[in-house]
């Protein structure tokens, strides 16, 4: 992952949170997955509606039309940000603090899906992902959100198998946001380096030991008493 494509966002209770971007290819074939789900739906409903003349046609444009402009918003305000392209391609949107998208931010960007896809085939929209330093269309900018890859979690499951400690030294802001860094990317280490890292704090120790209690100290932090 290139450093320009992660966004470094702080929550009001200080930790920092590092979000992927996704840029445009997974975005737009996201948004192919979703476009033949929606082919494939209104294929059938055509099939369906043929037999009953005007007004099934009538009927199929109502639709088509609900198709077009609820499908992308109820799924993204109600299924956590996500479309099934969407989660196909391990994308989510969520607004650009990296809280759940809400419905009305949901709402606002679809409804500018249309000026993105002006003049064809969402080519300004395409241009403005290409421009914008975190990867958003208009409809993105409108609304204050983003579209980022959803982080792979088999760590955090290693991490609850094993015990939690209380810090042996009273926690400042620092202290506690570099101890959630390493619960989050200490995986991403070698052993060695965990082990320097762990002496740093507990000099005192066997590089295993002051590894084994550091991890201890940083999963109680995030997840609390075992």
């Amino acid at each position: 992952m290139l450093i320009d494509e992660r966004l470094e966002v702080e929550t009001p209770e200080g930790a920092m949170l590092s979000l992927s971007l996704a840029g445009p290819v997974p975005r737009a074939l996201a948004y192919a997955i979703d476009l033949a789900i929606r082919l494939v739906i209104y294929g059938a409903l055509a099939a369906i509606f043929a037999a009953l003349g005007k007004a099934g046609m009538g009927l199929l444009l109502i639709l088509a039309f609900v198709l077009e402009w609820f499908y992308p918003t109820l799924f993204e305000a109600f299924r956590h940000g996500q479309t099934p392209g969407k989660k196909a391609m391990g994308i989510v949107v969520v607004h650009a603090n990296g809280s759940p998208l809400s419905f009305n931010g949901s709402l606002i960007r679809n409804l500018l899906r249309t000026a993105d896809a002006f003049p064809l085939f969402y080519l300004l929209g395409f241009v403005c992902t290409l421009m914008s330093p975190r990867y958003q269309r208009l409809g993105d900018m409108a609304a204050n959100t983003l579209v980022i890859h959803v982080e792979e979690t088999p760590a955090i499951s290693e991490h609850r198998r094993g015990e939690s400690q209380a810090p042996d030294w009273p926690l400042n802001r620092d202290d506690q946001l570099a101890l959630l860094a390493f619960y989050e990317r200490h995986e991403q280490f070698s052993d060695a380096r965990q082990q320097e890292l762990a002496l740093l704090v507990y000099p005192e120790l066997t590089p295993a030991q002051a590894l084994q209690r550091l991890k201890a100290v940083s999963r109680y932090l995030v997840e609390g008493p075992a």
